[in-house]
């Protein structure tokens, strides 16, 4: 981190060029930052393309790799007709830091082909545009391959063009679809001018798509005596759960935090201020005699047993996500060793967290005004102690409560160690804030889905996520997390948990749940947004069984294969929102095509109240849906909860029952 302040440059002056591209997008901070990419998914690159005078022009988005060559070229096509507004979707194929630029360019083509067309049908120059259309033709020629396809093609054109004729019969050649492909291969370019580079970070996909189960290890296999005491579950019975949360089809086994937790003033039961014997204290109380970050509570076990962990959930092919919480408790040993690294207050003490009327009197925040250098070394190579034992995600708590450079500082040095690696924010604030975190390098954001429970604002934040915030954010949609059990999870019973599991799956490419969400746990504590009995200040034992009877254990199984079975649903910007008739009903769709062409089509129709069933007429956008010439035609859909299979032309009724089949996710084949 710098000493001091960079003092700022100006800007450098670039031409405008001679047929302008300006308002590029995918682009953040002017270029400074990279823009989000994922190996495999398509990604929208935008711009502003004009020119003065009536002649045409033409652009192209150019995806090039790491090591700078070029990797794909697209037309883009014209998204906002009047505003001058073009599109092109890129595909990038391996991780790295690729880039992209667009070119534009006078496209005399176009123009000769424009006026002839208008010309020659009002018979005026009409040999005259037949001749400067031979000559156009010429220039394309001279600049494609000798024997060439195309260069055939435009040959055979020119010849034909030559031969003579009426006009309009040699208009026919000089215009065919043949020739239009052999230029949209082949362009003839004039007045080429280039946008500049912008970086895009393309990741892994599992940085877009995977489905996280939450658990604390201290809760499995857990048990009370007859006395009261309980006995902590381990890593050991933690690697017993793996099965169990595999054959969900969960791809990430995230553990909250596993290391000692100290006893000054540590949280009781429903967070009191006062530990009763035996409460084991929240796990976010991090640090203790037996170590801190970089150790392991002794109660769960060593790091023998953590590798084991780690060793099977490979063979279960999960990966292992750890919560990282950048706080110390009172007896944290960076606490005596570094005492700087805290603020202290008037009186001497040092001050702990706080969030007002909020007291979190068992942590102190770390102060990253002081000693910044040193508090990153330590945080950084902590951080490579649990990579080089087999953890692949970070979640990160509260990340917004931290410096954003050193946020920046740490994703960069892991982007060079450990590329594989991701991140996740957990950053429950405004958007600004948010939003930075992913510019930065967060690869995947907590974000306000769970808040999000009427129709509108459900549609909208589908649409913001897709199409607005992109290049910024993966979202990662969670119904209920430790810390958060909204009034509709409280009021909805087991609707309302298979309603925001089913909304979760399918909304986005990453979803989480936290255990216990099988049996529809859904107690507040009084006056709060979360569980009452908190599993942060004690054991809990479940019997997990149990879901199977509130039938969550098997929709839960059930999304997941439908999610890897669908690549539709593992794409994050490809969302329609399709109107219906009822203000409870939400549908979208999502589609793809893959590489061979082949497209795969999702419709979602979700009943949003967990209380009543409602019905309502959908108006199904069946372009978006890939149904071309589509006055009265079908499609044939099946139902991939229920197996039932449908035909629905563009306007079919629903009815959903929360108590029964809240849905329909429906795989789309066209009649």
């Amino acid at each position: 981190m710098p000493a001091t302040p960079v003092r700022p440059q100006p800007a450098a002056f670039a031409p405008v060029g001679r047929i302008p591209i300006i308002d590029v997008s995918p682009v953040i901070e002017d270029g400074r930052w990279a823009a989000k990419g994922t190996v495999g998914e398509a990604f929208p690159v935008r711009a502003t393309v004009f020119r003065e005078g009536h002649d045409a022009w033409s652009a192209e988005a150019v995806l090039n790799r790491p090591d700078g060559s070029e990797a794909q070229r697209v037309r883009m096509v014209d998204i906002r007709p009047g505003l001058d507004r073009y599109e092109g979707w890129l595909v990038p194929d391996v991780a790295g830091d690729w880039s992209f630029h667009i070119e534009s360019w006078s496209d005399p083509y176009r123009t000769w082909e424009h006026d002839a067309t208008l010309k020659i049908e009002a018979d005026v120059d009409a040999q005259l545009m037949i001749d400067e259309g031979v000559i156009v033709l010429e220039k394309a020629l001279a600049n494609m391959p000798k024997g060439s396809p195309e260069a055939e093609v435009i040959s055979d054109a020119i010849g034909a063009m030559k031969a003579g004729g009426s006009p309009t019969e040699l208009l026919a050649h000089g215009i065919s679809s043949s020739v239009h492909e052999a230029l949209e291969t082949y362009p003839l370019r004039e007045m080429l001018t280039y946008s500049a580079q912008y970086p895009v970070r393309v990741d892994r996909t599992e940085a877009l798509y995977g489905s996280w189960y939450e658990f604390f290890p201290r809760s499995t296999g857990a048990f009370q005596n007859a006395d009261g005491s309980w006995v902590s579950g381990t890593l050991k019975t933690a690697t017993a759960e793996l099965d169990r949360i595999k054959s969900m089809g969960f791809t990430v086994a995230y553990l909250t935090p596993i290391h000692p937790i100290g006893t000054t003033n540590r949280k009781g039961r429903n967070n009191t201020l006062t530990a009763e014997p035996g409460d084991p204290g929240s796990p976010y109380g991090i640090g203790a005699a037996e170590g801190g970050h970089d150790a392991i509570h002794p109660e769960l076990g060593t790091f023998d047993d953590f590798d084991n962990f780690v060793k099977r959930a490979r063979e279960l092919d999960l990966e292992v996500a750890l919560d990282i919480a950048l706080q110390a408790s009172p007896d944290h040993p960076w606490v005596k060793d570094h005492p700087e690294w805290f603020t202290t207050r008037a009186d001497g003490s040092i001050a702990y967290a706080e969030n007002p009327p909020k007291k979190y009197q068992d942590i102190y925040p770390l102060n990253f005004d002081n000693d910044p250098e040193g508090i990153y070394v330590a945080i950084r190579d902590m951080l490579f102690l649990w990579a080089d034992h087999g953890v692949t995600f970070f979640r990160i708590d509260n990340p917004h409560t931290k410096p954003l450079v050193f946020w920046q500082r740490i994703l960069a040095e892991f982007r060079e160690k450990y590329p594989d690696v991701i991140f996740l924010s957990e950053a429950f604030t405004k958007p600004p804030m948010l939003q930075t975190l992913g510019a930065i390098g967060f690869h995947q954001s907590y974000n306000y889905f769970a808040w999000r429970n009427e129709k509108t604002e459900i549609e909208e934040y589908l649409m913001e996520l897709a199409y607005e915030t992109d290049h910024l954010v993966r979202p990662a949609f969670w119904p209920t997390t430790h810390d958060i059990l909204t009034p509709y999870m409280q009021r909805g019973g087991v609707p309302a948990f298979a309603i925001r599991a089913i909304l979760a799956a399918t909304g986005a490419p990453t979803w989480g749940i936290y255990s216990g969400y099988e049996l529809a746990e859904n107690i507040a504590r009084p006056g709060a947004e979360e569980q009452i009995d908190n599993e942060k200040y004690q054991f809990k034992s479940r019997d997990y069984s149990l879901g199977e009877s509130t039938g969550i254990t098997p929709l839960l199984t059930k999304l997941n294969e439908i999610r890897a079975a669908h690549p539709a649903l593992q794409r994050l910007r490809n969302v329609t929102i399709h109107k219906t008739s009822s203000d409870k009903i939400l549908c979208f769709s999502k589609k793809t095509r893959d590489v061979e062409g082949v497209d795969d089509t999702v419709i979602v129709v979700l009943n949003l109240d967990p209380f009543i069933t409602h019905d309502a007429l959908i108006d199904l956008d069946f372009a978006a849906l890939g149904v071309s010439d589509y006055a009265g035609r079908s499609i044939i859909v099946d139902d991939e909860l229920t197996g039932q299979t449908f035909e629905w032309g563009q306007r079919p009724f629903v009815r959903l029952d929360p108590h029964g089949s809240a849905a329909h996710i429906l795989s789309v084949r066209v009649s």
